[in-house]
């Protein structure tokens, strides 16, 4: 059982992340917070880890909608988006499955919310 939906870049990890971030524009999501775990684990534990970078996106239509429905869904806002480099030099980018991360919430009124959120995550990774 996959909780997220993944696609591997032959490219940079700046490349793509600017392809990542116009991708979830396209689909009426900003960005609201950005995570560089490389740097975050050697600065703060001194480990070396290799790039990885977790984008918090947002579209505020659905989340409005999703607030609406359960009070507490913001435990579980922004929707994550990660950037991962491989040992192949390829970046590989993962977005999460919103169905998968609502189960846990047993709120009927947010199934269709989260379907329409996961297929827009699933058109941003296959748009890349």
């Amino acid at each position: 059982m996959s909780y997220h939906f993944s696609r591997k870049l032959d490219t940079t990890m700046s490349e793509a992340r600017e392809r990542v971030i116009a991708a979830l524009g396209k689909e009426s999501f900003g960005v609201l917070t950005e995570i560089d775990v490389q740097e975050t684990l050697k600065k703060k534990i001194g480990v070396d880890w290799p790039g990885y970078t977790i984008l918090g996106a947002c579209n505020p239509k659905f989340a409005y909608e999703a607030l609406q429905a359960e009070p507490h869904i913001g435990t579980m806002l922004p929707c994550n988006v990660i950037l991962r480099q491989l040992d192949d030099g390829k970046i590989e980018v993962s977005a999460v499955d919103p169905i998968k991360s609502m189960q846990g919430v047993e709120n009927p009124k947010l199934t269709t919310v989260a379907t329409a959120v996961r297929d827009k995550l699933r058109q941003v990774i296959e748009s890349l």
